[in-house]
C-alpha cells in the first residue's frame, strides 16, 4: 500500500478519534454553535489580515497547504494541509474547526500530538478565529460552501 493511502487513513482516523474526544470532552466554545460568515464583508476582510498574519506562513497565501501535505515528514510532524477545496477543512464543521482552532488538536484529544498547529486561544479572540475561518470559507466554490452548510447542519443535530 502507498504512503499517501497510509496517511489518509490516518487522517480518517484522527478525525474520528477527535470527534469522539469532542463529543465527551469538556471543552466546549462559549457559544454552543458557532456559525462562520462567509458572505459578511466586513468579517471576511478581516479574517483575510488575520489569515495573512497568523496561518498562511504554514498554509499557504493562496490556501494551498505545504507539499506533500498528507505524508508525514522525517520528524513525525504532518506537514500544514490546504483550506482550498484541495484540503480538508470543508469536510469538518463549524464548530469543529473553530474548537481545532481555539484549542489545538492536543487539548482536544487530551494528549500529546505530534503536530505544529499552535493554539490561538491566547492568541486570537474568538472573533478573530470566526473571521479568518469564514475568510476560509469565503474562497470555496459556492458547491462546496452548500455541501460544508450541509455538514453543519448534520452536526448540530
Amino acid at each position: 500500500m502507498s504512503k499517501v493511502y497510509y496517511a489518509s487513513l490516518f487522517s480518517v482516523a484522527l478525525v474520528i478519534g477527535t470527534l469522539v474526544y469532542y463529543l465527551n470532552s469538556p471543552i466546549q466554545p462559549a457559544n454552543a454553535s458557532v456559525s462562520l460568515k462567509p458572505e459578511d464583508k466586513s468579517v471576511i476582510l478581516l479574517g483575510k489580515n488575520i489569515y495573512a498574519q497568523n496561518c498562511a506562513s504554514c498554509h499557504g497565501v493562496n490556501l494551498e497547504g505545504q507539499k506533500n501535505w498528507m505524508s508525514r515528514l522525517p520528524n513525525g510532524m504532518m506537514p500544514a494541509p490546504p483550506h482550498d477545496v484541495t484540503g480538508h477543512t470543508w469536510h469538518h464543521s463549524d464548530n469543529y474547526l473553530f474548537l481545532i482552532t481555539k484549542y489545538g488538536v492536543e487539548e482536544i484529544l487530551g494528549e500529546k500530538y505530534p503536530n505544529n498547529m499552535p493554539a490561538y486561544k491566547d492568541i486570537l479572540t474568538d472573533d478573530e478565529i470566526i473571521s479568518a475561518l469564514s475568510f476560509i470559507k469565503s474562497t470555496w466554490p459556492s458547491k462546496t460552501k452548500k455541501i460544508h452548510d450541509q455538514i453543519n447542519l448534520r452536526s448540530n443535530k
